[in-house]
């Protein structure tokens, strides 16, 4: 009984530490058992498919607007010829009307979302309410008068003084809404000599389609008591800049941009080697058709 109780008791100690060691039980099968320890190493060994260099830095801007082209005419467009209008609402403060009033702005609505037989996108966005306006305002108008108590002239600032610690400390937003206007137009169904005539009446077919469609918003909304306006190329382009620099936009404004010669697309802007090319190619061309216009100019002036 004791060389029994021995050899359970030394089989159990064997077992627990092969266990332990993670390795299998039966030594002759070691060669065709591969252990968890040896599996998870393969996978750390193994090459990963989309890995991305320490260096890179992912373009979020230029991979969500890879299949867009342009900004021009009041229009988004993009590759395929689709367009699209941008239109900012300014809503009427619906909760402090009467019932009758709210009814009439609900029917009124109600009756333009009846009329549409086309694709319109309401898009809402957050903005930072920023003072820095209306206070330098506060402040040119503090400075230039003459008449001003010196009391008040002391309110004043300590009034300024407060609102930029307010702005600071309590960062407040406000809701901007905005109506997005979509056309496609079929260059198949246009007939034109050239591609530069082309161009042009793609671009007016796909304005006057989407200007139409803001002009019945913008005539049956006001009934409703909210005006509607169109956005230029530049309201589109701050809309997109606040889309994608909601916390950086807080300090470097849009609307400092334009001031600071930051919006040019050439000279102060940043641009890549293949874009600085092109330019030098396109001044290039140009000096030598000047070159090649001036002598037959010039007989033509004799």
């Amino acid at each position: 009984m004791e060389i029994l109780f021995m050899i359970i008791f030394g089989l159990a100690i064997y077992i627990f530490a092969r266990k332990m060691e993670k390795k299998p039980i039966l030594p002759w099968k070691g060669n065709g058992v591969t252990s968890s320890h040896d599996h998870k190493s393969k996978k750390k060994n193994k090459p990963k498919k989309h890995e991305v260099e320490l260096d890179e830095e992912p373009n979020l801007f230029r991979d969500f607007l890879s299949d867009v082209k342009e900004i021009d005419n009041h229009m988004l467009r993009y590759h395929n010829n689709k367009f699209v209008l941008y239109a900012e609402v300014n809503p009427v403060n619906y909760f402090l009307l009467s019932q009758e009033e709210q009814e009439a702005i609900d029917v009124s609505f109600e009756r333009w979302l009846a009329q549409l037989n086309y694709n319109v996108q309401f898009y809402l966005q957050n903005r930072y309410v920023d003072l820095s306006v209306p206070i330098q305002q506060m402040r040119e108008s503090m400075m230039d008068a003459d008449n001003l108590h010196d009391n008040a002239i002391q309110y004043g600032r300590s009034l300024v003084e407060d609102l930029v610690k307010w702005q600071t400390i309590t960062p407040r937003y406000e809701t901007k809404r905005y109506l997005l206007f979509t056309h496609t137009v079929n260059s198949n169904d246009i007939t034109a000599e050239d591609r530069e005539e082309l161009e042009q009446k793609i671009v007016e077919k796909a304005f006057a389609e989407l200007y139409r469609r803001f002009n019945t918003a913008k005539s049956q909304l006001r009934k409703a008591n909210m005006d509607v306006e169109l956005l230029t190329n530049e309201g589109i382009g701050e809309v997109l800049y606040h889309t994608f620099n909601r916390r950086k936009a807080v300090k470097n404004r849009y609307q400092d941009f334009g001031v600071k010669e930051m919006l040019a697309l050439y000279v102060t802007a940043e641009q890549d080697n293949a874009r600085i090319e092109l330019v030098k190619e396109g001044v290039d061309d140009e000096i030598a058709q000047e070159n090649h216009e001036q002598p037959r100019k010039a007989e033509e002036a004799s």
